[in-house]
């Protein structure tokens, strides 16, 4: 299934490049660059928010964080650490019952000292824009801090701010990462589609569903893998 969403989106992106080629990626790239927000590189120089986002990323089969998505939640609990956010959403893939990222993401968070009542878990971020519009539209985000990495932020951000939030990104790297070059490569067609998801498709996420607002109680959103890892001490 989320080889057929990749599929799709890469033949979106391979017309887009047909359609309009080089000159209409740089200009997609350029606007998302130029829309992104504002940016921090530390989380000292963060405004308030109510929240901070975490997309996900992969993790190991246990759901143990891979190193880009613990070091994205460790920017997120800097902020909460620092009172810059009072609530941490962690989005990300749990479709099917062996792949899980976001109790993964909830554990870790927990492990280090938040309380589970403020993670909320949404458990159908399957991309970048679902994260974005489910925060805005299912949990009634107003304002937020996205937490990722540099190559992912400004999208990250123009998707939060497209979605209608009032969102700011921390850059979340924390070591080098040996994807690094495909990233970039990857990134700048994902900017692309991300532009013609906002501008030209109107592209709604796969799943939304009833309101969870980010204001109430996270237990709504947790499930019997939740309940199951709560309350761990700190290390």
């Amino acid at each position: 299934m989320r080889l057929a969403r990749s599929v799709k989106r890469a033949l979106l992106a391979a017309g887009l490049l047909a359609t309009g080629g080089l000159v209409g990626v740089g200009a997609a790239n350029a606007w998302v660059l130029g829309h992104g927000g504002a940016v921090y590189e530390r989380a000292q120089d963060v405004p308030a928010r109510a929240v901070a986002i975490v997309p996900g990323a992969a993790v190991l089969q246990d759901g143990t964080p891979r190193a880009a998505l613990e070091d994205r939640l460790a920017a997120a609990l800097e902020l909460y650490r620092l009172g810059k956010v009072r609530r941490i959403l962690v989005s990300g893939d749990h479709q099917a019952e062996g792949y899980d990222e976001v109790n993964g993401m909830h554990r870790w968070l927990v492990a280090r000292g938040v309380p589970s009542e403020a993670v909320f878990l949404d458990h159908a971020g399957l991309r970048t824009l679902d994260t974005m519009v489910r925060a805005a539209k299912v949990f009634q985000v107003h304002d937020a801090v996205v937490c990722t990495q540099r190559f992912h932020l400004a999208r990250s951000v123009f998707l939060a701010r497209s979605a209608g939030l009032d969102a700011v990104g921390l850059v979340a790297d924390r070591r080098e990462y040996v994807t690094a070059r495909w990233d970039a490569v990857r990134e700048a067609i994902a900017r692309t589609v991300a532009v013609a998801d906002v501008h030209l498709l109107g592209t709604e996420p796969r799943f939304l569903g009833d309101p969870l607002p980010i204001t109430g109680d996270a237990r709504a959103t947790h499930d019997r893998w939740t309940q199951r890892d709560d309350g761990p001490s700190p290390p």
